[in-house]
C-alpha cells in the first residue's frame, strides 16, 4: 500500500516536474520569438527609413532636373518671344515706310492723272477739229465716212473669205475626192445585185368572164365577203377576163391576190369558202414574209435579230418604192456598207446592221405616221438595235451624222438609189422635178442661162461674166447647192456646174 502510495507521489512529482519545466522551455522559446520578432521589425524599420531617404534623394533629383529643364524652355521661349517682337518691330516700321511711299506715288498718280485728263480733253478738241476738216474736205460725214469704209472693208472680206475657201475646198477635194471615187468604185464592182424588181401583181386572170358573176355573188355578198375579210377593193368592170385588186397595204393586196387565186382556181365560191382561202393565203403569206426576212438576213450576212424585226424585214418583200423592190435595195444597201466600211476602216457588222434596216420603217408607214427614218429607228431601239446601227437607221437621209457608220449607210443608200434603171417615176413627175431644178438655179442674180442634164442629176447654170467674177461664181454654186437640198426632193446628188466664160472678139480690116 505504501508502495503503491509512493509510486503515486513520485508520479505526480514527476509530472509537476515535466509541466513546470515545459512552461519554462516555452517561455524561453516565446522570449526568444518575441525577440527576434523585435528584430526583424527593427531591421524593416531601418530599410524603409534607408528607402525613403533614398525615394526623397531621388525625388530632388528629378524635381532639380524638371525645373532645369523648364527653366531652359522658358529661356528658349523667352528668345522667340523677344526675336518676333524684334520682327514685328521691323514689319512695322517697313510698312509705315511703305504707308509713306505710296502716300507719295498716290499724290504723284493724281498729278499724273490730271495731267493725262488735261492732254485727253486737248486731243479731243484737236480731234473735233480735224474731223470737221475732213469732212469739210472729202464731203462726207463721220458717219457716212464709217458706212463706206465698213461696206469696202465688207466687200473686201467676202472676196477673200470666198477665195481662201475656194482654195480649200480644192486642197481638200484633191485628196478626199480621189479617194472616196475609189472606196466607192471598188465597192460598186464588187457588187453585182438586181437591183429592181417586178411591181406586185394586182390583176388577176380568170378563165372565163362567167367567173366575174360568180365573184359578185347573189346581191354581191361574195365580193363583200372578200372586201371585209382581206380590207381590199376588188375591181370588177370590162376588162375581159381579169379582175383588180387595189389596196394601200401591199401585204393585204398579196393575200387578196393569192386568195382569189385559190378561189378561181378551186370554183366553189360561197362566204364560207371565201373566209377559209384567205385564212389559208393569210398564213402562206406570213411564212413567206418569215423566209423572205431570214433569207435577207443570210444573204446580207447579218445576225442577232429577233423573230419580230425578221418578220417586218420580210414584209419589204411586198413594198416598192420608185418601182424598186425596198428588201432587194435593203440588202444591197447592206452589202455595200459593208464594203464601205471595210475600205474606210470603219466596223463591218454595224454597218451592214444599219444597211439592212434603214428602211424597216416603211414595213409599218401606212400603220404609223411620221418620216419613215424616224420610225424604223424608234423600232430598231425597242428591240435592242446597237446605237451605231441605231443612227445609221435614223440619220440616212440626213446632212448631219455623229457616227463613221452612220455616213456609209447614207452613202450606201444614195449609191443603190442612184445606179441606172434603180428607180423609175412617170413622165409627169420627171418634167416636173427638172422645171423645179432650173427653177431654182435662175432664182439667183447673175444667172443667164440653167440646164438641167442627165436625167436631173448635174444642172449647168451659164452666168453673166460681166455680173460675177471667179470666186463669186464659186460661191454661186454652194448657193445654189444649198437652196436645192432646203427646197427639193431627189434621190442620190445632184451636181451643180456654174459657167462662166468671158469672149473678147475683134476684126483685123
Amino acid at each position: 500500500m505504501d508502495t503503491i502510495l509512493v509510486a503515486v507521489l513520485v508520479a505526480l512529482g514527476a509530472g509537476a516536474l515535466g509541466s513546470f519545466a515545459g512552461y519554462f522551455v516555452r517561455s524561453i522559446a516565446a522570449r526568444q520569438a518575441r525577440d527576434l520578432a523585435m528584430q526583424a521589425a527593427e531591421q524593416q524599420v531601418r530599410r524603409a527609413d534607408a528607402r525613403s531617404k533614398e525615394i526623397l534623394l531621388e525625388a530632388k533629383e528629378q524635381a532639380l532636373q524638371v525645373r532645369s529643364t523648364a527653366e531652359a524652355n522658358l529661356r528658349e521661349q523667352r528668345q522667340v518671344v523677344e526675336r518676333n517682337e524684334a520682327r514685328l518691330k521691323l514689319t512695322e516700321e517697313n510698312l509705315d515706310k511703305r504707308s509713306d511711299d505710296l502716300q507719295t506715288q498716290k499724290t504723284e498718280l493724281k498729278r499724273l492723272v490730271d495731267e493725262v485728263d488735261k492732254e485727253r480733253g486737248d486731243l479731243a478738241d484737236m480731234l473735233g477739229k480735224e474731223t470737221e476738216r475732213l469732212e469739210s474736205l472729202s464731203g462726207l460725214s463721220l458717219s457716212e465716212a464709217k458706212e463706206l469704209l465698213l461696206e469696202r472693208a465688207d466687200d473686201e472680206i467676202q472676196f477673200e473669205l470666198a477665195r481662201r475657201f475656194q482654195h480649200a475646198e480644192a486642197e481638200a477635194y484633191e485628196g478626199a475626192d480621189k479617194r472616196a471615187r475609189e472606196i466607192i468604185s471598188e465597192s460598186i464592182q464588187r457588187l453585182a445585185a438586181e437591183v429592181v424588181a417586178e411591181s406586185t401583181v394586182s390583176t388577176i386572170p380568170l378563165p372565163n368572164d362567167e367567173m366575174k358573176g360568180r365573184l359578185i355573188g347573189r346581191e354581191g355578198r361574195n365580193i363583200r365577203t372578200l372586201e371585209a375579210l382581206t380590207g381590199v377593193d376588188v375591181i370588177i368592170d370590162d376588162t375581159p377576163e381579169a379582175v383588180t385588186v387595189s389596196c394601200f397595204d401591199p401585204v393585204r393586196r398579196e393575200i387578196a391576190r393569192l386568195a382569189l387565186e385559190k378561189l378561181v382556181s378551186d370554183g366553189r365560191i360561197q362566204p364560207a369558202r371565201i373566209e377559209d382561202m384567205v385564212n389559208r393565203a393569210q398564213e402562206e403569206i406570213e411564212q413567206i414574209i418569215m423566209k423572205a426576212g431570214e433569207q435577207a438576213t443570210f444573204d446580207a450576212g447579218v445576225s442577232g435579230l429577233d423573230s419580230e424585226l425578221i418578220h417586218l424585214l420580210g414584209r419589204l418583200k411586198y413594198r416598192y418604192s420608185y418601182g424598186e423592190n425596198v428588201l432587194k435595195h435593203s440588202i444591197e444597201v447592206s452589202l455595200l456598207s459593208g464594203m464601205l466600211a471595210a475600205e474606210a476602216g470603219a466596223n463591218v457588222q454595224v454597218a451592214k446592221m444599219g444597211g439592212l434596216l434603214h428602211d424597216i420603217g416603211k414595213a409599218v408607214t401606212h400603220e404609223v405616221s411620221g418620216p419613215h427614218a424616224e420610225i424604223g429607228a424608234e423600232i430598231a431601239r425597242k428591240h435592242g438595235i446597237n446605237h451605231s446601227s441605231y443612227r445609221g437607221i435614223l440619220e440616212h437621209h440626213s446632212d448631219d451624222h455623229e457616227t463613221v457608220e452612220s455616213f456609209l449607210v447614207a452613202t450606201a443608200d444614195a449609191i443603190s438609189a442612184s445606179r441606172p434603171g434603180a428607180r423609175r417615176e412617170s413622165l409627169e413627175l420627171y418634167v416636173k422635178r427638172l422645171k423645179e431644178l432650173e427653177e431654182v438655179a435662175t432664182s439667183f442674180t447673175g444667172v443667164e442661162r440653167v440646164f438641167a442634164i442627165q436625167a436631173g442629176r448635174e444642172v449647168r447654170v451659164m452666168v453673166k461674166p460681166d455680173d460675177l467674177d471667179d470666186v463669186e461664181a464659186a460661191s454661186l454654186a454652194r448657193n445654189i447647192a444649198k437652196k436645192v437640198e432646203e427646197e427639193l426632193v431627189f434621190p442620190g446628188q445632184i451636181k451643180v456646174t456654174v459657167i462662166r466664160e468671158t469672149r473678147n472678139v475683134e476684126y483685123a480690116k
